[in-house]
């Protein structure tokens, strides 16, 4: 039996190795007919890596689960935990998110990220005016600045980039409360969400008002008592940054209003949404381009939206636009 769990322990850090060498951002183990496909995603494209077979998958899901404190014994319920491992004496963090499939088989995603890896914010932007928006928001002394995009668009490296910003540039006191803590950084007080100890979104930022934050990190909105709990957050006079699955800044808007939030709350907080997308450059690098929506343009939006109106955005910054434009480019210096 110790032979056996040395033998999936062995073959589950070896995965984790092979994908950090692809310098892939998640692994895939998802079920099949006859076992599991093991794939990469790489700069939001995913390429198969292999197969195995299904009691390996079972018993390597199990032994990830465990690392993760999620509960193995239960496989009909969506979970997600983390994990740190030194690799090549280097740290990493890995955040494990389960989901059921039928025959009782688990769909699993590994996110891959070093600790302390910060990617400036003029790195980040390919326009030098994007970076100089992004940090007059955190600039702010209160309200809600809403970072906005499809999963995999590099919403988390932003969040991290803007809150080390605070931290190394602005000196002001950052507090992270997260679900779970994606990324160990040492700049940073970070408090895990933890329903089943009591620690909630509502009970954690209690708990961290008492300590007096200048920034409050929200890692993502997902339900309406996280929405609440930010807002509530940027109404008692803090800068709180945060995450929001939308395609664009008006649909970020709207997903607020279905969490519940009011119109009236959101033009009260918030002052800023960013919106954006991954581009390969020229040299094969990922950047991203950014729809930023702050200051009278947003004032603009939110009228509309409050008045039933349809929101006008100039196409030419509009994230698709945007997406095309910088492809195109990039695709004419390859030729």
């Amino acid at each position: 039996m110790d032979k056996q769990h040395n033998v999936v322990e062995h073959k589950c850090f070896r995965l984790l190795e092979k994908a950090i060498v692809y310098e892939a951002n998640d692994i895939h183990l998802v079920p099949t007919l006859d076992g599991y496909d093991v794939s990469f995603k790489k700069d939001a494209r995913l390429d198969k890596y292999g197969s195995l077979p299904p009691q390996l998958a079972s018993r390597m899901i199990s032994f990830y689960k465990f690392l993760s404190s999620l509960d193995i014994s239960d496989k009909r319920k969506p979970q997600s935990g983390s994990f740190h491992k030194q690799i090549e004496g280097v740290n990493f963090s890995f955040r494990v998110s389960t989901i059921p499939s039928i025959q009782m088989k688990e769909s699993v995603v590994i996110r891959l990220q070093k600790h302390d890896k910060i990617v400036s914010i003029d790195e980040l932007c390919l326009e030098d005016s994007w970076g100089n928006m992004l940090r007059n928001a955190v600039s702010e002394q209160q309200g809600l600045i809403l970072l906005t995009g499809p999963t995999g668009c590099g919403k988390t490296t932003t969040i991290y980039s803007l809150t080390a910003h605070c931290v190394n540039n602005l000196e002001r006191h950052v507090i992270t409360l997260e679900d779970p803590v994606e990324n160990n950084h040492s700049h940073l007080l970070q408090i895990q969400v933890n329903e089943r100890s009591g620690m909630t979104y509502s009970t954690g930022l209690k708990a961290i008002l008492r300590h007096s934050p200048d920034v409050i990190m929200i890692g993502e909105i997902r339900d309406s008592e996280t929405a609440k709990v930010a807002v509530q957050a940027a109404l008692t006079g803090h800068l709180v940054l945060t995450t929001v699955h939308s395609k664009d800044p008006a649909g970020c808007f709207y997903r607020m209003l279905d969490f519940g939030i009011s119109a009236e709350e959101l033009r009260q907080t918030v002052v800023c949404i960013s919106t954006q997308r991954l581009v390969r450059k020229a040299n094969d690098e990922v950047s991203a381009v950014f729809e930023i929506i702050q200051g009278e343009m947003l004032d603009q939006m939110t009228d509309s939206i409050m008045n039933g109106e349809r929101v006008h955005m100039p196409d030419e910054l509009r994230i698709e636009a945007l997406v095309q434009k910088y492809n195109s480019l990039h695709v004419g210096r390859h030729g």
